[in-house]
């Protein structure tokens, strides 16, 4: 009886796992065409007889001045430092509301939890409106400090630190004369590290894929992440405008190319996401 069931669990996987993977496939096929191959219609997901993928990526660096290398440049500034900035502060607040009591504590939290309800949309205008006033627009800092704070992120360490970091070993750190910081450092940290790398990751791709933040707060080209500036290629090559058809292929190419950050940051960080939970006990 148990048989048929797990058959019918693994074709919903093999589903799940088609339908994620074919617009990758997609993307993988059309960006070896050019633009007669991608408009012909002759086997949207297979190889056309031409394989032209190094000729597209040539084309990609060196469009425009190679605009889109300084765009991938600013993608990697905006999702890094927004990350690792992102991921401290979370770390901080997440281990501060779980570790310590204080007055409003809850009060706090609860604010925090309630934004997270908050649609980041809503906030883009609000935030455009603050930035504006503080004459940061058109600048890299108005894309990064809007990234730095996640509430997501916090409750999330909050409830990680709540659940991985004893309180015990904690208070065997401050008898042994360790300071708050040393024991947040060489006690707390490592056994976070699995949320840590967590967080990390989300806050990278996060900031990496975020379109509607710097549209708004960016006027000049050269400041433009990977997602705004291949939007703005679609726009020319809709209106028939910058290349027509051939810009096509620069978008579906850089649309592969941008993919790939991402996936290496995840092959890289995979290895510390799993292990290493009591790590810090054990020093």
């Amino acid at each position: 009886m148990t048989r048929p069931r797990h058959i019918w669990a693994k074709l919903l996987l093999l589903a799940m796992v088609c339908y994620f993977l074919i617009p990758v496939w997609w993307l993988l096929v059309a960006s070896t065409k050019n633009a007669e191959g991608l408009f012909s219609g002759n086997g949207a997901l297979w190889f056309s007889h031409g394989f032209h993928f190094f000729e597209n990526l040539g084309d990609l660096f060196t469009y425009n001045n190679g605009e889109y290398l300084r765009w991938l440049g600013n993608s990697a500034l905006y999702a890094f430092a927004g990350g690792i900035g992102c991921t401290v502060v979370s770390v901080l607040a997440g281990y501060g509301f779980a570790k310590f009591s204080f007055r409003g504590r809850n009060l706090v939290f609860a604010a925090v939890l309630g934004s997270v309800m908050v649609p980041l949309t809503a906030l883009v205008i609000p935030t455009f409106v603050l930035m504006s006033n503080a004459g940061l627009t058109d600048t890299v800092w108005a894309v990064i400090l809007p990234s730095l704070l996640s509430p997501f992120a916090v409750y999330l360490m909050r409830v990680y630190a709540s659940a991985s970091v004893p309180d015990e070993l904690l208070d065997a750190a401050r008898i042994d004369g360790a300071g708050e910081l040393r024991t947040f450092v060489r006690v707390a940290l490592p056994l976070m590290r699995p949320g840590v790398i967590t967080v990390l990751l989300l806050s990278i791709v996060s900031t990496w894929n975020n379109f509607f933040l710097p549209l708004t707060m960016l006027s000049t080209s050269k400041l433009y992440p990977l997602t705004v500036g291949i939007g703005l290629w679609e726009q020319l090559a809709s209106s028939n405008n910058g290349g027509g058809q051939s810009l096509w292929n620069l978008i579906i190419t850089g649309s592969l190319v941008s993919i790939v950050p991402l996936v290496v940051a995840f092959l890289t960080l995979q290895k510390y996401w799993q292990g290493g939970l009591a790590v810090g006990s054990l020093k």
